[in-house]
């Protein structure tokens, strides 16, 4: 790395990305092209081991990776921007909470090249883990879908979806969904 005392613009760029205080990643098709150092660190992984793998090591199962991917994708084709809250996995296993925020520079093709920041949340956040079925039914409440769509979209019963949903209510000590998404988005109920 270039010396970070030096003011060559090139320098600060790459001091500015390397430490931004969120993680920043570009990917191209879903492979992480570069990244910066707080985002490797974000999940545990040396930045070169990130570098031209599929974002889908980041992820805790196939099935996330492939439902994540069509959860912002009509707000990218739309407006270019999307932005949520989810739990990601460490390499350790441990999980977290954070902020992505995504840009892509075509939207006709979102997937194509886009730039994602993720702001670790873990300060804000309960400390209480979720099962992955449970992480899928909380993205799937916080887009507002009924449990009959949820449970379309998870292949489980309505009846399902209902039991994982009062199970998160008692699990967060809260009265419904909006009280729910409410903590879990870090705002006092």
């Amino acid at each position: 790395m270039s010396d970070p005392t030096s003011d060559s613009l090139d320098a600060l760029d790459r001091l500015a990305f390397d430490f931004a205080p969120v993680g920043i990643v570009l990917t191209e098709e879903r492979v992480i092209r570069t990244c910066n150092r707080t985002f490797a660190e974000l999940f545990g992984y040396p930045r070169e081991e990130l570098l031209n793998r599929s974002f889908r090591m980041l992820y805790a199962s196939h099935a996330e990776f492939e439902a994540i991917r069509d959860v912002g994708f009509d707000a990218l084709r739309e407006s270019g921007r999307y932005t949520d809250e989810r739990v990601m996995p460490r390499r350790d296993g441990s999980y977290f909470w954070c902020r992505v925020h995504v840009h892509t520079f075509h939207p006709e093709d979102p997937m194509k090249r886009v730039i994602l920041t993720f702001a670790d949340l873990s300060q804000v956040r309960p400390a209480i883990s979720l099962t992955a079925r449970e992480r899928q039914v909380v993205q799937h409440l916080a887009r507002g879908l009924t449990s009959k769509e949820i449970g379309r979209q998870l292949a489980i019963s309505p009846r399902t979806v209902e039991d994982y949903r009062a199970r998160l209510l008692a699990k967060f000590d809260v009265r419904n969904v909006a009280g729910l998404l409410a903590r879990l988005g870090g705002i006092s109920t």
